[in-house]
């Protein structure tokens, strides 16, 4: 048995269709339909399946960069046998991306080193892979740049590809103070984008600390008093008389 050929004229058909990198597996796709007896129909839906997964896969790639994530950060890329205590329910409920379709918000806290920035950036390419559009950055460079913006009038333009994207993603949240200007920009962002979209934020720091990094003091806990007893009376309730000259007359000395 002869191993199929790709003819010259196949291949500048192929291109002309711009289906080209068709002929990276086509080989290996004649010699499986050659000897696995494939109809004509069975081995052209391989061949089409093949170029709409590369597509797929190019189209991520290029959407993934775009917006930021590190490629090297994917969810078939995490150890689980890392020593890291996390609510896994919690994880998996996040991989699922319901919380994309109903625009709720999700904070991973933890110390340095445990992974906070590899799952928030899985979760953007598993977005990237459902067609949702994502945006990551750090922290400090996105408020770097939105200042940077205030100066060429390119702020409003900025915050609305900001609030339109499917999934933010805020890396590094809070290492230093925020000035006035970032705790706007900041408070807009969570603000507009309530219930509309979805935000990831990643913090070394519980909220405590980062109400002390900005000189505020944490609510007090709310301690609830008892309600006072009231005793009942050991005498007998004196009657007043109305304050009229009358009424004194009836008073005794």
């Amino acid at each position: 048995m002869t191993a199929p050929t790709v003819t010259p004229e196949l291949k500048a058909l192929l291109r002309r269709v711009k289906l080209g990198r068709c002929l990276d597996t086509l080989p290996e796709r004649l010699a499986l339909a050659q000897t696995g007896g494939l109809g004509h129909a069975e081995f052209l839906e391989l061949v089409l399946a093949d170029e709409v997964t590369r597509r797929e896969t190019t189209s991520a790639d290029r959407r993934a960069r775009a917006a930021g994530l590190d490629p090297t950060m994917t969810l078939d890329r995490w150890d689980d046998t890392a020593k890291v205590t996390y609510d896994r329910a919690t994880w998996t409920e996040l991989c699922s991306l319901r919380f994309i379709d109903g625009g709720h918000n999700a904070v991973i806290m933890g110390p340095v080193g445990v992974g906070k920035t590899f799952l928030a950036t899985a979760l953007g390419h598993a977005a990237i892979r459902r067609r949702y559009s994502v945006h990551f950055e750090r922290c400090d460079r996105l408020l770097k740049r939105l200042r940077a913006s205030r100066l060429d009038n390119s702020h409003e333009v900025e915050m609305r590809k900001l609030l339109r994207v499917d999934l933010l993603v805020i890396d590094d949240f809070a290492l230093q103070a925020l000035g006035a200007l970032d705790t706007a920009d900041i408070y807009e962002l969570i603000v507009e984008r309530h219930r509309a979209a979805a935000t990831v934020i990643t913090s070394n720091r519980e909220p405590i600390e980062v109400a002390r990094l900005h000189g505020r003091s944490p609510p007090r806990p709310v301690r609830h008093r008892p309600a006072p007893v009231r005793r009942p009376r050991t005498h007998p309730r004196r009657r007043l008389l109305p304050a009229t000259p009358e009424a004194h007359r009836h008073q005794r000395p």
